[in-house]
């Protein structure tokens, strides 16, 4: 039988959601091509530099 306990712990860090981002193809495959290069994926690296983001900016005043 399944717990609660056990749902919230499966559903921690799923990813339920995209961006779709319009941007210069030679931007996107030197991107793509460094990630590759350092190992890491551009997902893992876009979603890095949005976690940063919001931590730096977290006090800012919004509207």
């Amino acid at each position: 039988m399944t717990t609660q306990k056990t749902l919230k712990k499966s559903n921690k860090g799923k990813k339920d959601c995209q961006f779709v981002i319009r941007m210069n193809s030679e931007d996107r495959d030197q991107f793509v091509a460094l990630c590759d290069t350092l190992d890491t994926s551009a997902s893992r690296e876009l979603r890095r530099f949005i976690r940063h983001f919001l931590r730096d900016n977290q006090d800012a005043d919004i509207l």
